[in-house]
C-alpha cells in the first residue's frame, strides 16, 4: 500500500464509528478494494468518504437484519459491579458538574407521536410501575466498559401502556441537557431494554442520567440517553447527536 493510499484510506474512515472504522482499516487491502464495491475509481478522501458513508448505511440495514429480539445480552453477578462506574457525556469539558439539575417535583416526561395515550409522566407515577433489575454491560465506543446495576421499567411494558404503535419504525429520545438519539423498535421492544430509575440500589445519580435513562444492553453506550425528557414514536428517521458526526446509527453489540 503506496503512501497516497494509505492516506486516502485513513481520511475516508474519519466519518465511520471506531469499531466500524478500525475494522475497514484492518481489512482493507488498497483502493482496488473501495473501487471494486463503487464500481469506479476512487481518487481523492471525498469520493471514499461517499463510498465509506454507503457502506455505513449498508452495515445499519445489515446489523437490523441480523438482529435478534430473543438474544438476551450477557449479565453479571453482583460482585462484578464497577465501582466506581465512569462518567462521560458529549459535552465539553467532560465533567459531571455540567449534568442538568433536574428538580423531581417539576420533572414531566412528554410522550409523543403515535401513541394513543399522550398524557406526561410525573417522576412519581414513573416510580410506581413494575420494576425489573438487570446487572449488564455498558460499552463506550471510545474502548472502555463497565458494569452495572439497572433497576427500572420495562421499555415494552412502557411502550404497551401508552399505546405506543408498535409497527412505527422509530423510536426518539430527546434529553434535558439538549442530546438526541433514537432506535428501532425491535431494540425499543427487547426484553432487556429498560428506562432506568435507580443504579447500584440507588436513585439514578445526577452525573448518571436523573431522573430518567435509557438502558439498552445490546448496543454501544451512546445509544443509552440520559435525562430523559421526551419519547417520541414515528416513522421519520429522526437520527441523533453523535450520528450527524458519521456513528453509525443501528451501533449494536
Amino acid at each position: 500500500m503506496n503512501d497516497e493510499t494509505r492516506y486516502i484510506l485513513s481520511d475516508a474512515a474519519r466519518g465511520l464509528d471506531v469499531p466500524t472504522r478500525r475494522l475497514f482499516l484492518r481489512n482493507a487491502l488498497g483502493l482496488g478494494t473501495l473501487a471494486m464495491l463503487s464500481g469506479c475509481d476512487v481518487v481523492d478522501g471525498l469520493s471514499a468518504e461517499r463510498v465509506l458513508g454507503s457502506m455505513s448505511d449498508f452495515n445499519d440495514r445489515a446489523q437490523a437484519w441480523l438482529f435478534n429480539p430473543n438474544t438476551l445480552a450477557r449479565e453479571y453477578p453482583a460482585r462484578m459491579i464497577t465501582r466506581p462506574f465512569p462518567f462521560n457525556s458529549f459535552y465539553t469539558p467532560n465533567s459531571p458538574d455540567l449534568a442538568p439539575r433536574i428538580d423531581p417535583r417539576e420533572f414531566l416526561l412528554n410522550v409523543t407521536g403515535l401513541v394513543e395515550r399522550k398524557d406526561d409522566w410525573t417522576l412519581r407515577q414513573l416510580y410506581a410501575l413494575p420494576r425489573f433489575t438487570q446487572i449488564t454491560r455498558h460499552v463506550c465506543i471510545e474502548g472502555w466498559s463497565a458494569i452495572g446495576k439497572w433497576t427500572g421499567v420495562r421499555f415494552s411494558d412502557f411502550l404497551a401502556r401508552v399505546g405506543a404503535d408498535r409497527h412505527a419504525k422509530y423510536v426518539t429520545f430527546r434529553c434535558d441537557d439538549n442530546y438526541t438519539t433514537s432506535i428501532d423498535m425491535a431494540t425499543a421492544l427487547h426484553p432487556q431494554t429498560q428506562l432506568c430509575f435507580w443504579m447500584n440500589d440507588a436513585v439514578l445519580p445526577r452525573q448518571h442520567g436523573f431522573p430518567m435513562k435509557l438502558r439498552v444492553p445490546t448496543k454501544l453506550g451512546f445509544k443509552n440517553p440520559k435525562h430523559i425528557g421526551e419519547i417520541a414514536i414515528g416513522n421519520d428517521y429522526t437520527g441523533g447527536y453523535w450520528e450527524t458526526y458519521g456513528y453509525n446509527w443501528f451501533s449494536g453489540l
